[in-house]
């Protein structure tokens, strides 16, 4: 299927690295104006540079989803610069310090439902103001497996992706009959920097533990969700509503 987004415009937060990078690289292949969002300016303009680089439109804004008076800031340049927003990926996301639920911290709590879960609600604030001016547009949040089952020492990390279907399953109701579509996505093992992360601090038993549990046998690849993402918001996907399409290679069907 060629899903083109030729004279659209396209926002992805978490863009300077991992599914975020793919998925705006993704946007862009595909004919969309695209503008990258993420905390670490110079990875955000490196990677909007190197799209610029090969006849892409594109738009660095360093912003940290956490705070929001950034996020409407961004959404502000995206159409000053561009004019319009018709898609977003709601990517940005961090994950929390393990330990056993009466040991885990109030900051670290704050820390990650900031940016998982109020920064999702954030995004999808200014989105919808513009996208309800112009009486269309497609959202897309991620989430995660994390956000449909349970994983010891995870229990912030769970309950922020387990709220982003939540707010993305309520906020559909309200747009889906006023020409907006909003949906999430839950990807499940991913190579990612974060993975790589994940297993530098002492994480490679636990994860190859659950690779063990994933029929396909293997991790995905940032460019696989990237696909899911991009037909979540196209005219392909023209039904789907309020949907949490998990991109797991089996892991969650046991």
């Amino acid at each position: 299927m060629n899903i083109s987004f030729k004279d659209k415009v396209a926002l992805v937060t978490g863009a300077g690295s991992g599914l975020g990078l793919a998925t705006a690289k993704a946007f862009a292949k595909s004919g969309a104006s695209v503008v990258l969002a993420d905390w670490n300016e110079k990875s955000v303009r490196a990677a909007a540079g190197d799209l610029a680089a090969q006849g892409h439109k594109t738009l660095a804004v360093p912003c940290d989803v956490a705070d929001d008076a950034q996020v409407e800031a961004m959404v502000e340049q995206a159409v000053a610069t561009f004019g319009r927003l018709d898609a977003a990926y709601n990517n940005a996301g961090i994950q929390n310090v393990l330990a056993e639920t009466a040991d885990q911290t109030r900051e670290d709590f704050d820390r990650v439902t900031g940016i998982n879960l109020r920064g999702v609600w954030s995004c999808m604030t200014f989105e919808l103001r513009q996208m309800r001016k112009q009486g269309s547009g497609a959202i897309v949040n991620c989430s995660s497996i994390g956000g449909i089952v349970a994983g010891a020492g995870r229990g912030t990390y769970q309950a922020a992706k387990h709220g982003v279907i939540g707010l993305t399953k309520s906020a559909a109701l309200d747009y889906a009959a006023k020409g907006i579509r909003i949906n999430a996505i839950c990807p499940g093992l991913i190579q990612t920097p974060m993975s790589d992360r994940m297993m530098a601090s002492g994480q490679t038993d636990a994860l190859n533990a659950m690779l063990k549990d994933v029929p396909i046998g293997r991790f995905g690849r940032a460019e696989e969700i990237a696909d899911a993402v991009l037909w979540l918001c196209s005219s392909a996907a023209s039904l789907v509503v309020g949907h949490a399409l998990v991109v797991d290679g089996g892991y969650t069907i046991r």
